[in-house]
């Protein structure tokens, strides 16, 4: 295995719980089956802010940042039966990292973790 891209984001969770109060905000931001988990979680900002700082670890370990139309909605972060965050790998992320790698089959790892004030996400994406 070969490490093609890592990615780490940090965010203060009071800056994103001002912005989820912004519905706009969040169905630009969030897939669907993020914001329908949502629902169950008692701590909304915590919830949303380490899911927008996994997004842009991801964007950071591809190389790219939010450009040639990579947006923020079209990475999901999911939870397996025990609860461990994975990244839901869309058409479009697949189609992305294919191209800017010239891979066939890869991997992505993700590692969120939140305080009182901050959430953190690292990313490694491999060549499988």
């Amino acid at each position: 295995m070969k490490i093609l891209g890592i990615g780490v984001d940090i965010i203060k969770n009071k800056r994103i719980e001002s912005l989820i109060k912004n519905k706009k905000f969040i169905l630009r931001t969030f897939g669907k089956n993020e914001v329908k988990f949502s629902k169950k979680i008692l701590n909304k900002a915590n919830y949303f802010a380490k899911r927008f700082a996994a997004k842009e670890a991801l964007a950071k370990s591809i190389g790219t940042g939010f450009r040639n139309d990579l947006n923020m909605k079209d990475i999901e972060i999911l939870n397996d039966k025990i609860g461990k965050p994975y990244y839901h790998k869309s058409k479009k992320i697949n189609d992305i990292i294919i191209k800017k790698f010239k891979i066939k089959k890869y991997d992505l790892f993700l590692s969120i973790s939140d305080e009182n004030d901050y959430s953190v996400a690292f990313t490694i994406l491999l060549i499988k």
